[in-house]
């Protein structure tokens, strides 16, 4: 499903943060990686997202490399296959909570008969009339869970998915996403310095400037 091949990338001014990165994940596999502080996590996944590019190397998803994709192409796959959740919730305020989880079933033109139980999944199942300048900052970010899977994506990117929640709505949002993630046979992927949110993967991984090593996981 995703293949990280010889993956570089350095910043503007020149540190290196990513050398010779490979790794393959599988369909239906689920990991979490985490590392220090400034080690490349989110900048890994930016890259698997198709919003940044590395210097060189190739990202492939079903064996297809992401940089031969002309713009058309690369929208369509995210549109279509990918799922987001990033900690800038990108949340459109003049939308309406159901509209906003609604956006990738409209985009992809699919029926919207999944808007009002992904609310309730999260919790939000009274609020889908309500606009975002309504919501605290976890109620946003509970929204921004639900409208990345509510088209069943193939593949789930998640920086630091649970950063503004409560530790009990955080264990249930995790719960949400690992179901959503394995009945439907998706490649999920969770960058996050929570030692109990890692622990809901299938595996750890530890991202060091050597690359990407298992650890060992408590388990779900």
């Amino acid at each position: 499903m995703l293949e990280l091949c010889n993956i570089n990338k350095a910043y503007a001014e020149g540190r290196k943060v990513l050398t010779n990165l490979s790794y393959t994940l599988k369909a239906g596999e689920y990991v979490a990686i985490m590392g220090e502080s400034g080690v490349g996590k989110s900048t890994l996944l930016n890259l698997i997202a198709g919003l940044d590019t590395p210097d060189s190397g190739e990202i492939r998803i079903n064996g297809a490399a992401i940089s031969s994709l002309d713009d058309d192409a690369a929208t369509r796959l995210r549109r279509e296959q990918f799922g987001f959740i990033f900690q800038a919730f990108h949340v459109l305020p003049h939308l309406t909570l159901s509209q906003n989880i609604a956006l990738p079933l409209l985009l992809n033109g699919v029926p919207l008969d999944r808007v009002e139980q992904m609310l309730a999944n999260v919790g939000l199942r009274d609020r889908g009339h309500h606009f975002p300048r309504q919501l605290s900052g976890g109620e946003l970010q509970r929204v921004a869970i639900a409208r990345a899977l509510i088209h069943r994506p193939k593949l789930v990117l998640a920086d630091e998915p649970t950063g503004n929640l409560d530790p009990d709505t955080a264990h249930e949002i995790l719960q949400l996403m690992r179901a959503e993630i394995k009945a439907n046979g998706a490649t999920g992927i969770i960058v996050t310095h929570s030692h109990a949110a890692a622990a809901t993967a299938d595996m750890i991984l530890n991202l060091t400037k050597d690359g990407l090593h298992p650890v060992e996981s408590e388990g779900a």
